[in-house]
Parts: structure tokens; sequence; C-alpha cells
């Protein structure tokens, strides 16, 4: 596959990997405090901050909109857009990188961009999302008006690139149907079905000999033949049905050429699949966006802005209430705003001062129910059922200190669910949920691999990435304490070091049958740290002792795998060798077994 070459791009591919992990400090509470656990409004570099959300957060991301920076060099009120080309690809390829990691399997990405870098991004990200993952490059009209002063043309339109995490897996939501739709059926005879439209008894495609010399001669003594070049599009069968029940058109004084009555009512598919053009008046455009930021910010709004309702078609599209959306380029916060309004969980990071003083009052506004941009048409802050309006909640944080320090000792702050979710990431290559495990105890969960029949590939290239990656099942926030959750269970997929045997030919069912997944490898995973086990002395609990390991192994007989090895991560080991083998414990060092980066 064709990739682009830049200044400095080999240093751009491991910019990603040598960013450290860093704590997140929640600075305040907006709204129902309950609510703001599932929404953050992060303020920081979006690289390291994405490097910070990838232990809770890979694989949890079912749509990812950024509005980056143009490169129009360009010097705007808020931020820079003067990058030398090769640095703007520098910028913009470990962040990609980062966000990839973070979408589930069925997640998509949507990056607006205008012609200035937008067919670079194109083939950047055709590197990093594998070019088979590409769905679309949507065709948005930012500007109703034409510049008469253009000098070459005038340009009124920005790209929306569109990939999948993996095209097997995402399927869009459609369109919802319109008035519009509906009125293009009417019912001019009355017909006991309802509204209809008249369509063609014919396809336009090549026929075959026989298709060639097709007629029908309906009850009124029309023949009809379908034009040179088609085919009919229905056998004479259903003609003959659909002549029987009056559901032939031959126009008011029936002399038209004859057509088939649609039905309104019959419609199987009555929503429409997006299209690759998106007009003003659909999605919004650049005036509507200013008016919107001035309406929350009259004093200092947002000088590029994008308009609620482009957002709003694109959530509709890629997600479900509920689902987690992530925009790292958070600008003016629209993003955030616009899935909050649809009932979506989000996470939005903006590096700049507006953070502040823009994206801050604009959400503590929506939680108060605001009535700009699209909330009367979702219904937005009005009460539901007979209940007052709830406008739910965020949290407001900054980036804070590395987990890890340069010598690789954990920071005092890091809690045991902060640490567990750094160690399952690393062992797992997914997020960990804390109900995998039993709450209070260093059992983090067990992890099963499963052998299976291989993914049939689209034929297009596969991704990059700085590490591999796969989705977990559990969305959940960020940790702020231990044990909080309750009950035990599994998390499947993954890698894990001791393997079972795999089935022999001919085992599993009858030819053909479906085979069920195989397990293939199972590890439990145990953390001591942070006095689980009572106490810091070496006795309660972050020193592997004997007492400790019969502990562990105690508790690991009462597990759903108690014939699973374990791995166990401790700040030092007082047990030899051969009893660690009887029992089947591989030991690992805090903090130098943990990766830091």
């Amino acid at each position: 596959m064709p990739t682009l070459d830049w200044l400095n791009r080999a240093t751009a591919f491991t910019a990603a990997a040598q960013v450290p992990y860093r704590l997140l400090d929640t600075v305040s509470t907006h709204g129902d405090a309950q609510a703001a656990q599932h929404n953050w409004l992060i303020q920081g570099d979006n690289l390291q901050a994405l490097k910070a959300l990838l232990p809770f957060y890979r694989g949890q991301v079912k749509c990812i909109f950024i509005d980056p920076p143009y490169n129009t060099q360009s010097a705007f009120e808020h931020y820079d857009d003067k990058l030398e080309h090769s640095q703007w690809l520098s910028m913009m390829l470990p962040r990609l990188q980062l966000l990839r990691e973070l979408l589930s399997e069925d997640g998509s990405i949507w990056v607006t961009i205008d012609d200035n870098e937008g067919h670079y991004l194109k083939v950047l990200m055709d590197e990093v999302f594998g070019r088979g993952n590409f769905v679309a490059n949507v065709v948005w009209q930012k500007k109703y008006t034409i510049a008469n002063d253009a000098k070459w043309l005038a340009e009124n339109h920005d790209h929306v690139h569109v990939f999948a995490k993996s095209k097997d897996f995402w399927r869009p939501n459609r369109l919802p149907r319109t008035e519009a739709m509906d009125k293009r059926y009417s019912n001019p005879d009355q017909h006991p079905r309802g509204a209809w439209k008249a369509t063609p008894l014919y396809a336009k495609r090549l026929p075959s000999e026989q298709e060639r010399n097709f007629s029908y001669t309906f009850k009124n003594g029309v023949t009809w033949r379908p034009p040179v070049g088609t085919t009919p599009r229905f056998p004479r069968e259903e003609l003959a049905r659909m002549d029987a029940n009056n559901e032939i058109w031959f126009g008011r004084d029936g002399t038209a050429t004859p057509s088939r009555k649609t039905f309104l009512e019959g419609l199987t598919i009555s929503s429409p699949p997006s299209a690759t053009f998106w007009s003003h008046t659909d999605a919004g455009n650049n005036h509507e966006a200013r008016e919107e930021s001035k309406a929350i910010s009259a004093e200092e709004p947002f000088g590029t802005p994008k308009p609620e309702r482009l957002i709003q078609r694109i959530l509709h599209i890629a997600s479900n209430p509920g689902d987690l959306v992530l925009d790292s380029f958070l600008g003016s916060g629209t993003t955030a705003a616009v899935a909050h309004k649809m009932g979506r969980r989000w996470i939005a990071i903006e590096m700049g001062e507006h953070a502040l003083t823009h994206c801050l009052p604009r959400l503590e506004k929506v939680i108060a129910g605001e009535q700009g941009g699209i909330s009367r048409a979702v219904g937005w802050g009005q009460g539901t059922n007979g209940k007052p309006f709830d406008g739910g909640g965020f949290r407001f944080a900054r980036l804070g200190a590395p987990v890890f320090d340069a010598s690789g000792a954990i920071h005092p702050e890091v809690r045991f669910a902060t640490l567990a979710a750094f160690v399952w990431q690393q062992e797992t290559g997914q997020t960990w949920d804390a109900a995998a495990g039993r709450a209070g105890t260093p059992w983090l969960g067990t992890h099963s691999v499963f052998e299976s029949l291989p993914r049939l590939l689209d034929g297009g290239e596969e991704a990059i990435s700085f590490e591999s990656s796969a989705a977990g099942p559990h969305p959940h926030p960020l940790p702020e304490g231990e044990g909080e959750r309750q009950g035990e269970g599994e998390v499947s997929s993954g890698a894990a070091p001791v393997l079972l045997p795999l089935p022999q030919a001919g085992e599993g069912g009858g030819e053909g049958a479906p085979t069920a997944p195989t397990l293939r490898s199972c590890t439990a995973f145990y953390l001591l740290f942070n006095g689980i086990l009572g106490d810091k002395r070496p006795a309660g609990g972050n020193v592997l002792t004997r007492a400790v390991l019969d502990a562990l192994v105690q508790l690991h007989a009462s597990t759903p795998h108690p014939d699973a090895p374990l791995v166990v991560y401790g700040e030092a080991c007082r047990v030899g060798p051969e009893t660690l083998a009887r029992s089947r414990v591989t030991f690992k060092h805090i903090p130098y077994d943990v990766k830091a980066r």
C-alpha cells in the first residue's frame, strides 16, 4: 500500500509509545454527582490525555468525532493553525494511533478537514485504520453563499473522513424518515391500502435474450414491454397479482406508461441510509454555528465552531443512547454538548484556556437545560413522563502527575483500582472491569482466550498501531476508589502465557456443523498493592510471603477457574522458585514489571 513519507516520520510513529501514563485529577463535579461519573471534560494536551485514558477506555468508544486544525496557515484567536506540513502530519499520527486503540470493534471515527490537508489525512488514516476500513468521504456544505471575491474557486464545503475500526462489525444507523419523504406519497384513486407513489416496472440493467422479448398484457388490454436496455423488475405472476389488486397505475386518463403503486405502509425499510453529500439545510452551516456560539458567549464567541446539527447527524448515524463518544479536539464544546443532549456518555479534551472560558460554561448551561442548537428538536430541557427535567452532570479534570516517575516508581496517589487497570491492560490488551474479579481481594479476574475461526477479511490492508488491542465488553468510568463494584466473572479473548491443547481433527461435531469456540488458555491475575489484604506490612499483603501465597491459593480455589495458573504482581517475593512452581505462580515485580509507557 502506498504510504506518506515526511521529515521525522519514524519519530512520529513511536511518539505515542513514548508518552508517559498520567493521572487524571478531578477539579470539580457539575450537576448530578452520580451521572457525572460517565462524562469527562479534560483540560490538557490531547496526546497525553488520550494515553491517560487508554488503560480505562481501550476498546470502549463507539464514536469518535474530531475537528483538528486544518493547517490553513492562519492564526486564530483560540488556537494556532500555522504548522509546517510535516509537523502537522507528525502531530496527527500519534493521536490517530491512540484514538484507534480507544475505538470499540464496532466503532467509527469521523474527522472534519478541508482541502489543505484533507487528501494527505485520508492516506494517513488509511495507514492507521487500514484502507479496507475506509467508509466514505462525506462532503458537508458549510457555506450556503458564494464568495464573489474568490481568487480561484469559491470553496464552500468541508470533508468528513469516515473510518470504521472494523467494517466487518460496524453498521451505521439510518436517518430518520422526514415529512418531506412522506409527502411524495398520495392516494389520488382512494386505494384502500392508502398513500402510494408510482415507481417503474423495469430495472436499469442489461437484459438477457429472454428478457428482451418480455411483454405483459394487463386486464385493461394495455400491453407493456420494458424499455430498450432494461429488464422487467417483476415476474408475470407478480404483475398478475398487482393487476388484480389494482396496484398498477395507468395515469389519470389511463394512457400513461404502466407503473407500480409503491405503498407507504408497505415499505420494509422506511428510513433511508445517509448520502455522502450533506446540504447545509440538513446538517447546518458555519453561519448557524457562529450564531450558536454567540448565544453562549456573546462577549467572546469561539471563532471556528461546528453547528450542533452536524454533530447531531454524525452521532445519530454512528451511536445510540448510552454509547460512549469522544472528541479530543473539543474547540468550543459542541460535541460534548450535543452528545449530552442526545443521551450519550462522553469524553471531551481541550488543551487551551477556552476549556475554562468556553467549554465549561457551555456545558454548565447544557445541564441547566439551555434551549439553543438542537435542544428543542431532541426535547432537551423538558421533563418526561411527569418527572421534572434532569440535566445529568459531568466532571472537569486536568492532567495530573505521571503514574510512574523517571525511575519507574509508582506515584503515591495511585490507588489499587488504577494500578489494576494498568496491569490488566498490559497483560490482556483490554480494559479492566472490576466485576471480572472479586471486590476487596487481590484477584483481578481470570482471562480466557478462545480458539475460533479466522475472521473473513475484505482484502483491505491491515491497520498499523503502536501496540495490539482487543475490545472489552464492559464500558465504565475511570475508577476513583477501591472495591466499588461487586460480583465475579470472566473476560474473554486476548493473550495469556499458558496454552491448552487444541481439538484434533474430527472433534467438535459432525461435518459442516458449526464449532463452538474452544478454550485455548486461561490465566488468573492477582495484585498485591495498597494494602489490599489489610495493611502495608509484609505480612499484610503487599509482599508475597508464604502466608500470603497460602491465602491466594485458597482464594483461587473459589474462583470459576481454579485450575488456571496464577500471575501475581507484588512489591517483593519471599517465596522460593520451587514453591512458586508447585503453586503454578508466576511472580512479577512492582514497579519494574509494570509498563510505564
